[in-house]
């Protein structure tokens, strides 16, 4: 039996307890008025553009007078709703940060319960042994889900601008947003949302449940039953997954749409969920337990890093590629306003997610390496929560972006509630699921 030792633990609740006061921060400093907005922005890129100047014509006519009248009174205006614009993306701020700090944690364990699902369908011979450390990992499932849940309802309940189609106001003056508002409305929303995590919830909770039981029963029958629930739930979470990405990603900017954007998501979780089962299988055989993982276990991981990566790849390519070659003006503004406003972010995205594990992770020596899979996995992580930081962000904020205390502290905060969660339930059963049938094949495999 795994024992969660005590410097994890308290590495954990320092992680959360260093986020939360870096979230609470990035609230307190958020601006209340639209002046308090005013001053942040004059702070950070100076003052300068509110400046007036006198005329030095004297002679000007009274027709020329009254035509700047009516220009000066058009810009005041538009600068009124350029001000209220930039005080709702400073608002948005710590709560985009804690959004994508918390849906990148739970996408983690998403995808981990979909590659778990996809070795009980294909019933794989080489996985078994690492049944308990991906059960471990879905744990965090609900409680995590249930966070974004609830900042997804907050957001219904107009306490935050994330998802500017929740405002009658704007739907009232977007014929756009008001032709989509029979699906984009807060409660077939929230109800939507509620059945996609309790679908998946219960897939996890009866294949734990079978999977246990596995291991006291006498024949295979349970082994079965997971078998055949997998396959089954795959068909759901293809659907469900894509349909989230739609609502809790796509949607917090509702004029734009990809149709390959479900399966972009589902590649950043999927690998980034393969990454997270690496690294802790490699800290727990490192800590003396999983000695009978080997390094074709660790190779096989690394294999699916390395590919899955170069799919996600093809999939951010094809993406920008087809909007950015046909130029329609609707569709690439997605594009625009990240290269532009998010330079760093977004090509930084880049390196870290395909041309470092390319160059790491090509060699087939490298991934039986414990150290590269390590620095590898942990690149990984990092830039697909710049992916998820370039999905959200943009849309929320604007050019109102910086990686400060909200940032920074939703990761740790997130970090940490996710290796208590995992690493606790990881004591409540043995970490060999001694009852499959396949076991003796995964012990033994090797190449």
């Amino acid at each position: 039996m795994y024992t969660f030792p005590n410097k994890l633990r308290n590495l954990a609740i320092v992680f959360m307890a260093v986020g939360f006061m870096g979230l609470v921060y990035g609230f307190l400093a958020a601006p209340n008025t639209i002046e308090e907005a005013k001053a942040i922005v004059a702070a950070n890129h100076g003052e300068g553009h509110g400046s007036s100047h006198e005329s030095s014509d004297a002679e000007t006519s009274h027709e020329e007078s009254t035509t700047h009248a009516v220009e000066a009174s058009h810009g005041e205006s538009h600068d009124a709703e350029h001000d209220e614009h930039v005080f709702h993306q400073l608002s948005n701020k710590p709560w985009a940060a804690l959004y994508v700090a918390a849906f990148f944690f739970f996408m983690i364990s998403l995808g981990v319960l979909a590659f778990y699902a996809i070795q009980r369908a294909a019933q794989a011979g080489w996985s078994p042994v690492l049944y308990r450390v991906m059960e471990g990992i879905t744990a965090y499932l609900l409680p995590g889900g249930i966070i974004v849940i609830a900042i997804l309802a907050l957001s219904g309940m107009h306490l935050n601008h994330l998802f500017i189609w929740m405002d009658p106001e704007v739907v009232a003056h977007d014929k756009l947003i008001a032709g989509k508002v029979g699906f984009l409305n807060v409660p077939f929303f929230l109800i939507r949302a509620v059945i996609f995590l309790s679908g998946w919830t219960l897939y996890r909770y009866f294949s734990r449940k079978f999977s246990l039981a596995q291991d006291e029963a006498n024949d295979i029958s349970n082994h079965k039953k997971n078998f055949r629930i997998s396959a089954a739930f795959l068909v759901f979470y293809i659907v469900t997954e894509s349909i989230m990405s739609w609502d809790w990603v796509m949607s917090i900017d509702p004029h734009w749409f990809s149709t390959l954007f479900g399966w972009y998501v589902f590649a950043s979780m999927f690998v980034s969920g393969i990454t997270a089962i690496a690294l802790i299988t490699i800290y727990l055989k490192s800590k003396g337990y999983l000695e009978f993982v080997n390094d074709s276990h660790i190779h096989d991981l690394g294999k699916f890093m390395f590919g899955i990566s170069v799919f996600w790849t093809y999939l951010w390519f094809s993406q920008f590629m087809l909007i950015w070659y046909s130029n329609i003006p609707e569709e690439v503004t997605y594009f625009i306003t990240r290269i532009e406003d998010y330079n760093l972010p977004f090509f930084g995205m880049l390196i870290m997610n395909f041309i470092f594990p390319l160059l790491i992770l090509m060699n087939s020596d490298y991934k039986r390496i414990n150290y590269f899979i390590v620095m590898a996995g942990i690149v990984i992580i990092l830039g697909h929560y710049m992916d998820v930081f370039n999905m959200i962000m943009p849309s929320a904020v604007g050019d109102q972006w910086f990686i400060g205390a909200a940032e920074i502290g939703g990761f740790l905060f997130f970090l940490g509630l996710f290796i208590f969660i995992v690493f606790k339930e990881m004591t409540k059963a043995p970490l060999l699921a001694k009852g499959d049938p396949y076991m003796g094949e995964s012990e033994r495999f090797h190449y």
